[in-house]
């Protein structure tokens, strides 16, 4: 396992020894930390345990994010949509993960990060206290001394993080408008070997001529030995991996054309509500960012040639909610397999 060496320590070191930062750097930083986080959230990945301990500086001085031990993922959530572990450290912790009736992961991550600002920024705790059932009212009731020489910016940007209400509470999306949060914002860009694969813009399939000669990519051939290949027998991800191989690759078969199963793929998803891109003979298939689920789905269907008129579709899942994956490969499969081939590769694979 390789890893990055981050040389420059906690965060909390930082502070301990040096003191608060002024606002321009502890902007620059709590700037840094929100792009992480959002970056995570998007990918379905709630943190829990979001504190200066877990924030480790580089020789460049940028933040990292570390620990994500405690963090929950879409297959988390109850069938409330909810999560229900008490979990954090008792400072940093969200009001609604101590009233133990179920929380969103995403708003009690935003509520750390307005805990580190503070502390940022002001170089103390906003909510402290040794009794913990007293720091606890503390949080419950969000009773919170901003300092008066914080910009009038610093200070609204602490409390409406610092809502004791999740419904109220300012969002990560709000956050990034916020205007005293843009003053220097240079947005990060994650690497995301998907999405880079992707990035470039193509024409939709329905502008592809059905013309032989004006006809999609010809799709990659497999051989009985890559067949075989394919099998989950022969996947080994499960040990390394707590979800199932199926909850992340489907496959099937079908007797349509190439032309057909990329048209129908992207006009059953669009019917679905997501979101379609064409490229190099994969279709990327993306949850729409107002449809309101734990985290978001990114898809890649992809096309394999078995032989004359019969094509396997691999539906592979790089990220998002399982449960949302599964009824949109139910659906692609249901209108698109061909049956009796489909039991043959169920069989094999």
């Amino acid at each position: 396992m390789v890893l990055e060496y981050v040389n420059g320590g906690e965060l909390f070191d930082r502070i301990v020894s040096v003191g608060r930062f002024s606002e321009l750097r502890g902007r620059r930083l709590f700037q840094q930390l929100i792009d992480g986080v959002s970056y995570c959230h998007d990918r379905g990945v709630f943190h829990r345990d979001l504190k200066l301990e877990n924030l480790l500086i580089d020789k460049k001085g940028n933040l990292k994010i570390s620990d994500f031990g405690l963090s929950a993922l879409p297959q988390h959530f109850r069938d409330d949509g909810l999560l229900h572990t008490t979990c954090g450290t008792p400072n940093y912790v969200a009001p609604e993960i101590l009233s133990n009736r179920g929380y969103d992961g995403a708003p009690a991550d935003v509520w750390s990060c307005g805990v580190i600002l503070y502390v940022i920024l002001t170089g103390s705790l906003p909510f402290d206290d040794r009794n913990l059932v007293v720091l606890y009212q503390k949080i419950l009731k969000g009773d919170v001394n901003i300092p008066k020489w914080l910009s009038p910016g610093a200070q609204s940007m602490i409390r409406r993080i610092l809502d004791p209400n999740p419904a109220t509470r300012i969002t990560m999306e709000q956050i990034k408008e916020d205007e005293w949060f843009k003053q220097g914002y240079s947005p990060a860009c994650p690497d995301d070997d998907e999405d880079a694969n992707m990035k470039e813009e193509s024409p939709s399939v329905h502008d592809v001529s059905s013309d032989s000669d004006k006809s999609p990519k010809s799709p990659a051939h497999i051989n009985a030995f890559e067949l075989i290949g394919m099998s989950s027998y022969l996947d080994l991800s499960g040990f390394f991996e707590k979800e199932e191989v199926s909850d992340r690759k489907i496959r099937f078969t079908s007797t349509h054309s190439l032309t057909d199963l990329l048209e129908k793929i992207e006009e059953t998803v669009t019917d679905m509500g997501f979101l379609v891109q064409q490229r190099n003979g994969k279709l990327k298939v993306m949850q729409q960012k107002n449809q309101k689920r734990p985290g978001s789905l990114l898809v890649t269907a992809e096309v394999f040639e078995l032989g004359p008129s019969l094509y396997v579709v691999e539906l592979r899942k790089s990220r998002g909610d399982p449960t949302l994956y599964r009824q949109l490969c139910k659906k692609l499969s249901s209108d698109l397999s061909a049956p009796q081939s489909q039991e043959i590769l169920a069989a094999a694979v």
